[in-house]
């Protein structure tokens, strides 16, 4: 996404923001933005932008902003965050695990912050949540941990489901810890898994493939295409559930995750800070604890299927 297209998501409201108190310099400090363009950053660069405004920041006149996005090749990230470091940005935000690949491949020594990071201890980011350790901090989702638990949702609104799809993104290197985890809790809820590695481009066949398979459910890794999943699932109408809110809202059956607004904001903060003077080493990292169940109710009806009572009580959002 163009840096053309993200000030206009702040414009509006930028202009009346409040100046914040930064050290005097005559250099305005800038922040980096790497994304890997799959899926889509809109809701990350609305809601990083209007928090960025309530902490006072205004684009052109206290603080400059540097987009890069690989356009979905990971392979562009590594060499769009050196394009971030050669402008001597302050600091790095990294929409998503490929990122912070690409981003920590760039640079030992200007501060990243993960937007979000699966696993960042186990994959090398971090030291330890507690005590960073280097340059990269942010905040992480437990996205292993929530994709187990759309498992139990397909227990539990789809009761007779006994054979599921899964789909792994292995651009993202994140896809072996979420499958291990996906693997695992399958065991012990008795469902046969079928596991097919997809790119975004190559939804349609691998879908296809599950058809084939007869998989009755589908749990998709939610760094692959959101849309074009959601409308590849219901073409061939397969239930799809997604460790991302933001995949229930594209037309998803079913979604349990982290609060994807409260973690694209919290990114924010952590830049605030570092722009004051902190060190990622210094900062924590911030394991995300607001969670969302949110059910797409249209989806529902165009699978003909009827979804416990129980279960739409309990959802933060019904899509309908």
């Amino acid at each position: 996404m163009r840096r053309r297209k993200f000030l206009a998501l702040i414009a509006a409201s930028a202009a009346v923001a409040p100046s914040i108190a930064l050290p005097q310099t005559n250099r305005m400090p800038r922040i980096g933005i790497l994304m890997l363009g799959t899926p889509s950053p809109a809701l990350f660069l609305q809601q990083f932008g209007e928090a960025l405004r309530e902490l006072g920041y205004v684009e052109g006149k206290t603080v400059a902003l540097e987009l890069r996005n690989a356009e979905g090749s990971p392979a562009r990230l590594p060499s769009l965050a050196r394009e971030l470091v050669a402008l001597d940005v302050d600091v790095i935000v990294a929409f998503q695990t490929p990122a912070v690949v690409g981003a920590k491949a760039a640079t030992a020594t200007v501060p990243i912050v993960m937007c979000p990071a699966q696993e960042p201890v186990q994959m090398g980011f971090v030291a330890s949540f507690a005590r960073p350790g280097g340059n990269i901090t942010g905040v992480t989702t437990a996205t292993a941990d929530t994709a187990a638990k759309n498992l139990d949702l397909i227990r539990e609104a789809l009761p007779a489901v006994r054979h599921i799809g899964v789909l792994g993104n292995p651009g993202d290197p994140f896809h072996k810890p979420f499958l291990e985890s996906v693997e695992a809790a399958s065991r012990k809820l008795g469902f046969r898994v079928k596991t097919i590695l997809t790119s975004g481009d190559q939804l349609e066949p691998a879908f296809a493939a599950l058809v084939k398979e007869q998989v009755e459910a589908v749990l998709i890794q939610p760094s692959l295409p959101r849309e074009l999943a959601g409308a590849t699932a219901l073409k061939h109408h397969l239930p799809l559930f997604a460790p991302s809110a933001e995949f229930a809202v594209a037309g998803a059956l079913m979604a349990y995750s982290a609060d994807p607004a409260s973690v694209y904001r919290e990114a924010a903060t952590f830049t605030d800070k570092i722009l004051k003077g902190r060190k990622p080493a210094d900062l924590p990292v911030q394991l995300a604890t607001r969670f969302l169940l949110v059910i797409n109710l249209k989806t529902a009806n165009a699978l003909g299927l009827t979804l416990p009572p129980t279960l739409l009580v309990r959802a933060d959002t019904v899509i309908e």
